[in-house]
């Protein structure tokens, strides 16, 4: 035992955090992306509206306890992948870091290949960590545009299998609606009780400029801030906060104000690197963070100096997600009066309805914040 004392406290802590997590009930999404040379605008689409579909399942409650998002990333079709795997690859598993979500998504390119959609299906079955908590709310959402019986592995099999399990597919063909129909993607969905809708993957947002973007935009900047690193991890993170800000700021400024406002919700927590979020946890122990991996700023601070330090970090944190939260409000209150509404045929849409849909029908509850 007295090599545990040898433990970063990084990998101790996750162990107590994963086991709290996992206890709770989890909105678990598997996305299954086409990235064949066709599908460009599919991954521009995910990239830029992966946090509008945060801001709103966010929202879920189970029975008035808060939930957990957890997302995961599979790609097929591209042949950059061997062909013995399918030309199929897990991007990342079942997840709450949803930077690193962030991250890889912009690392996504097309390149050619062969969809199958039956068999990139089966592997997200049996290689993702589904839960035994029968409240989980399990669903994969899968996108293309080619025949959805392609491959070796029969949809009608892997589809069955689900339904089995209590996961629900949910089918988005990237064309026309009758197609989709006509090449399986609508009988896919149906064998499992999903939802079959169609996307122009082509679309794009119109940006829409109101009154309180510069306000939001301003304070994601001072929320940063609040942020502190801990672990031999925690800097490698925080960089990594940054840079998901600027990929989010390259789309455009719909998708930054976006992620600001994730950024203030229950889903995005970084407790495995920041100390703000950390401390939530009642088996945390600060004691036991190693000083060399603290900010510069905190090391030459006592246990208690420290302890007040991140609780002045705190109050900031939560007195700025506060200001974001109302001024995201009044955004959206301001777009609606405008008739501005951009979603129509666009993946965070066909998203959030469907998973909105199937949560209430399994008692879950979406509270505005």
């Amino acid at each position: 035992m007295k090599n545990l004392k040898l433990l970063p406290i990084t990998l101790t802590f996750l162990f107590i955090f994963s086991t709290n997590v996992f206890s709770r009930t989890s909105i678990k999404v598997a996305l299954i992306l086409d990235t064949s040379n066709s599908m460009d605008g599919l991954i521009n689409q995910a990239k830029s509206q992966l946090w509008s579909v945060v801001n709103e399942l966010s929202k879920a409650n189970f029975e008035n306890d808060e939930t957990i998002l957890e997302i995961a990333i599979y790609e097929y079709g591209n042949d950059k992948i061997p062909m013995q795997e399918g030309y199929i690859r897990m991007v990342t598993p079942f997840t709450r870091d949803l930077d690193l979500i962030s991250e890889k998504l912009f690392a996504l390119k097309t390149l050619g290949g062969n969809e199958f959609c039956g068999q990139a299906i089966g592997n997200s079955l049996n290689q993702l960590e589904w839960g035994t908590n029968e409240n989980n709310l399990k669903i994969i959402f899968i996108a293309g545009n080619e025949p959805f019986n392609q491959g070796n592995t029969s949809y009608k099999s892997v589809c069955s299998q689900a339904k089995i399990k209590n996961i629900l597919v949910n089918t988005i063909f990237c064309g026309n609606y009758e197609e989709g129909i006509n090449t399986h993607w609508k009988d896919g969905a149906k064998i499992t009780g999903g939802e079959y809708m169609n996307i122009n993957q082509n679309n794009q947002y119109v940006y829409v400029k109101s009154p309180y973007d510069d306000k939001i935009y301003s304070l994601n900047q001072r929320l940063n801030n609040t942020y502190i690193s801990y672990g031999f991890e925690g800097q490698k993170n925080k960089t990594r906060q940054m840079s998901q800000d600027a990929n989010a700021a390259s789309i455009n400024k719909e998708a930054t104000i976006n992620r600001a406002v994730s950024k203030s919700s229950k889903a995005y927590n970084n407790s495995s690197w920041d100390l703000v979020d950390a401390m939530e946890d009642k088996n945390f122990e600060i004691e036991e963070i190693k000083i060399e991996t603290l900010p510069a700023e905190m090391q030459k601070l006592n246990t208690e100096e420290r302890k007040a330090y991140i609780e002045k970090k705190k109050k900031e944190r939560i007195d700025i997600q506060s200001k974001i939260t109302e001024f995201n409000k009044k955004r959206t209150k301001y777009l609606a009066e405008q008739k501005k509404d951009n979603t129509e045929e666009m993946l965070d849409a066909a998203m959030i309805k469907a998973v909105k849909k199937q949560a209430i029908s399994k008692r879950y509850k979406f509270i505005e914040k």
